[in-house]
């Protein structure tokens, strides 16, 4: 399993549009791959966000992003969401591992 996390900021007056975007690009993201994505909001910065997204393998993930990033309605919604951020994106890569 490949998972990917992504940490930002967000203003709070900003958070329904912040998931209305996230709601069309789940929807892109589906389209193309097989993908679970959970969104965080911290209890003590009201600021920060956290994504979680869980894909079937790395080679899925790196096979179809070129197709998601090819869609054109993904291009828009990343721009919108770039516009809501107040922060840089803090992106980290895990695998994950089973207790036996």
């Amino acid at each position: 399993m490949c998972i990917k996390l992504y940490q930002y900021h967000i203003s709070p007056e900003n958070q329904q549009e912040l998931m209305q975007i996230q709601r069309k690009a789940g929807e892109i993201y589906r389209k193309y791959i097989d993908v679970q994505t959970k969104i965080l909001k911290s209890k003590t910065d009201e600021t920060k966000w956290t994504e979680i997204s869980f894909f079937k393998s790395e080679d899925d993930y790196l096979n179809k992003m070129p197709l998601i990033n090819s869609d054109p309605g993904i291009l828009e919604l990343y721009r919108r969401f770039e516009s809501l951020l107040i922060s840089e994106i803090r992106e980290e890569d895990y695998e994950e591992w089973l207790l036996s």
